[in-house]
């Protein structure tokens, strides 16, 4: 079961796309963070919506929010996928353990390998404020990241 709304989030710490090391520890002294879990890099829906967020990216940065993208493939393959598309995200790869950080936030399905379509909107104090999902052949809506900025911005957690 997914973590809900006004649970505490799980820490990680994994690689993005360039192999540095991110926090969300480190990320939630600057701002909210949207963590955005994907089942697999390149596939048709996962692009779709990356390719969403990222037309929609200054809606996320004038409200003071970071994105951070994730899903159990490579730094290699995380890479290729962000160059490919010219993302301007942080790609972290939950490959090893394999899953682990999915498997946290409750969304890792174990029968296939990976995430569930499921994003978190975390407040500064690690809390999580809002949870969008959508099917695994399904996409979410940008109208439902919306919502969530609003609430963030009209908030006194942001």
């Amino acid at each position: 079961m997914a973590i809900a709304a006004g649970d505490h989030a799980p820490g990680f710490e994994l690689k993005n796309q360039h192999g540095q090391s991110v926090q969300l520890s480190g990320l939630l002294e600057r701002e909210p963070v949207m963590v955005v879990f994907l089942p697999l890099a390149f596939s048709a829906n996962c692009t779709s919506e990356i390719e969403v967020l990222q037309h929609e990216r200054q809606r996320f940065i004038d409200a003071g929010l970071t994105v951070v993208v994730m899903s159990v493939d490579s730094t290699a393959t995380l890479r290729a996928w962000a160059d490919a598309g010219s993302y301007d995200f942080s790609f972290l790869s939950d490959f090893w353990p394999h899953g682990g950080v999915a498997r946290s936030f409750g969304v890792l399905r174990e029968d296939r390998g990976f995430a569930e379509r499921a994003s978190f909107l975390i407040d500064r104090s690690g809390i999580v404020r809002c949870v969008i999902e959508a099917p695994l052949d399904g996409i979410r809506e940008f109208s439902q990241y919306e919502d969530a900025i609003s609430l963030m911005e009209i908030a006194e957690w942001s």
